[in-house]
C-alpha cells in the first residue's frame, strides 16, 4: 500500500512540508508506504484544454514535475494527499495548475482512491483553500478522508507549524484515518461500484 503526498509549496521543507510529513509518519506507522513530491519554485504550466491527454493518456506538456507525479500514480498508489500554503484565501496557483492537468489526464487511475488535502496559513483563508482543494477529489468519485478537525495548521516562519499542537494532532489523525480507509476499501482487490455511462448536459446547446 502506498500514498502519494504532493507538497504544493515552493519551499521544499517549509510549514506545508512539515504538516505533510506528520501525515506521512502516521501512515508509515500503520504500514503504509509514502512518497512526498514537492512542486518547487519553477513555473508550472497550466491546462490548455487541448484534449491530447484523452488520446495519449498523459498531458501534452513534458515537464519533469508532471512526469514525476504521473509515474507515481501509474505505478500504483492507494491514496493521495495534497498540501498547500494559503495565498489570498486559496491554494498556491502553481499547485492548482499542476492538479488541473493531473486530475484531467490521470482520472482513470485516481478514481475511487481515498484523497485528502492539508492547508497551512499564517492566520486566515484556510477553510476556503481547503474547500477548493477538496473539489478535485469529489469530481472523481474519490472518498474524502476526514480528521478530527478540518485539515489545517498554522505557522508563518519555517518550522513554526510544528508548534500548533492541535494542527499536528489533526495531521496524525488524518494519516491514521487514511490508512484505515485504504485497508478496508482495498480498491485494488475488491474493485469499485459499477458506474453508469456518463451523461453530459451543457447549459447552452
Amino acid at each position: 500500500m502506498k500514498v502519494l503526498l504532493i507538497n504544493g509549496s515552493p519551499r521544499n521543507e517549509g510549514n506545508t512540508y512539515t504538516a505533510l510529513a506528520e501525515v506521512a509518519n502516521a501512515l508509515n506507522q500503520e504500514g503504509v508506504e509514502t512518497e512526498i513530491i514537492s512542486i518547487g519554485k519553477q513555473a508550472v504550466q497550466g491546462c490548455i484544454a487541448c484534449g491530447m491527454c484523452g488520446r495519449t493518456g498523459r498531458c501534452t506538456f513534458h515537464d519533469d514535475l508532471y512526469h514525476r507525479v504521473m509515474r507515481a500514480v501509474k505505478d500504483g498508489i492507494d491514496g493521495l494527499v495534497v498540501g498547500s500554503p494559503v495565498y489570498y484565501g486559496g491554494p498556491n496557483g502553481s499547485l492548482c495548475a499542476l492538479l488541473d492537468r493531473v486530475f484531467y489526464s490521470l482520472g482513470a487511475e485516481l478514481r475511487y482512491k481515498p484523497g485528502a488535502c492539508v492547508v497551512v496559513c499564517r492566520r486566515g483563508g484556510a477553510s476556503a483553500a481547503f474547500d477548493r482543494l477538496n473539489k478535485y477529489f469529489t469530481i472523481l468519485n474519490m472518498p474524502v478522508v476526514s480528521s478530527q478537525y478540518w485539515n489545517m495548521a498554522y505557522g508563518q516562519t519555517p518550522g513554526q507549524v510544528a508548534e500548533d499542537e492541535e494542527g499536528m494532532q489533526t495531521m496524525r489523525t488524518l494519516g491514521r484515518n487514511m490508512a484505515w480507509m485504504i485497508k478496508r476499501l482495498d480498491v485494488r482487490q475488491q474493485g469499485h461500484p459499477e458506474a453508469e455511462p456518463p451523461v453530459r448536459t451543457n447549459f447552452i446547446r
